[in-house]
């Protein structure tokens, strides 16, 4: 087996193998998104891509029963799989079909496959080449690699602001800061997310749905995921006649609360089809107002991420406001920010993300700016934090 080879040939056709690995987004998690792409004389003569959770991986998509790839090379983007699981293995399937060579970008840290599926290859005499465009496939399945690794879902903060830095004006007003390109954006996202979570300050400002709304311009497309809304909410002040639960039998709600959050209010909204998570909150000093909303994030953030990860959620959005994100911020719970900024001046005006903050400069993250979009003015930066190295 050789490693990260510096082949311009195999750089590019693990590029187009990565770019089909990315059309599963949406419809394939808590899976891994991948692509595979069979090359002949260096010709592409089939390729696919993991399509849907519960579907055939994209080496049975990319290479049919009929098609000989004696003499082919195959390029893969994660290792493939060695075990049963909702399919049958990968792996042995390129053992049987015998390819010249295998092309895989990245070792696979999921347990039942890790090194599996490439030794069963090497073993079979398959010349196997693994490291290429290695980086860029660890990008794209970084929610994946997260979940394995930490049992935590991928968190990506959002908002949109003025160039001033703003979120609303004094007076709370927010609607609307972003043109309809950036909220069709937001949409967008929406449509391949497991959850959306905003704090009770948000949901009683603005009464939102936090659904996906893409069919009311395009009636026939489909969210990929319908995404659970989550509010925190820790006395369980979410009035029932919200849009938000009103819709709960619908699109799913869950309401993060205290120990303390009033039981009639949590039976409505348990009886109106909401799901209540309770943490058990306590301020750690006994002077601090237990109403404080920033001291009840801070304590159940962690909470509803883990009970995102037992449901197997790889993907959720944080939409505001600010205290909330300020916790999600401090306690560095954020992987990814998608920030809309309008070409708008507001001034006094509300900032997104609070809490406490760093005090020092040496101190505050440098966030990746990984892309960068003009939506008819408005200005769309989406931005990760600096990759990590090796199994991270």
């Amino acid at each position: 087996m050789s490693n990260s080879p510096d082949d311009s040939a195999d750089i590019h056709w693990m590029t187009v193998a990565l770019e089909q690995a990315e059309l599963g987004q949406g419809h394939v998690e808590p899976n891994p998104m991948v692509g595979c792409v069979v090359v002949r004389n260096g010709e592409v003569i089939s390729q696919g891509y993991h399509q849907v959770f519960g579907g055939p991986h994209a080496e049975r998509v990319a290479i049919p029963e009929s098609l000989d790839i004696s003499d082919a090379t195959v390029y893969v983007t994660l290792e493939p799989c060695s075990h049963f699981g909702k399919t049958p293995p990968c792996a042995p399937y390129l053992v049987a079909k015998r390819p010249r060579r295998v092309v895989v970008a990245m070792q696979d840290p999921y347990a039942e496959v890790s090194g599996r599926g490439l030794q069963l290859l090497m073993d079979s005499g398959i010349d196997v080449t693994v490291g290429v465009c290695e980086e860029q496939a660890r990008e794209l399945n970084a929610p994946y690699l997260k979940t394995i690794h930490t049992k935590l879902p991928w968190t990506i903060a959002k908002w949109a602001m003025s160039l001033d830095g703003a979120i609303a004006t004094s007076s709370g007003d927010s609607k609307w800061i972003t043109n309809a390109q950036s909220r069709r954006a937001v949409h967008e996202f929406r449509s391949i997310l497991d959850a959306i979570v905003i704090g009770i300050g948000t949901a009683l400002a603005d009464d939102p749905m936090l659904t996906c709304r893409l069919n009311e311009t395009a009636p026939n497309l489909k969210p990929a995921r319908i995404a659970t809304r989550i509010v925190m909410d820790q006395n369980a002040r979410l009035p029932i006649d919200s849009r938000l639960v009103q819709s709960a039998r619908e699109f799913p709600l869950w309401v993060v609360v205290g120990q303390t959050a009033n039981r009639n209010s949590i039976k409505e909204l348990e009886n109106a089809g909401a799901k209540i998570l309770k943490v058990d909150f306590s301020p750690e000093d006994a002077h601090q107002d237990a109403n404080e909303p920033s001291l009840f994030y801070e304590q159940s953030l962690r909470e509803m991420l883990r009970e995102c990860g037992r449901h197997n959620f790889t993907n959720i959005m944080i939409e505001g406001g600010t205290k909330l994100l300020g916790q999600a911020f401090d306690a560095g719970l954020v992987d990814q920010i998608e920030c809309f900024i309008a070409p708008k001046v507001i001034g006094n005006g509300i900032a997104p993300v609070g809490g406490i903050g760093k005090r020092w400069m040496r101190d505050v993250d440098n966030w990746r700016v990984v892309q960068s979009t003009i939506r008819d003015g408005d200005s769309h930066l989406t931005l990760k934090k600096p990759l990590k190295s090796g199994s991270d």
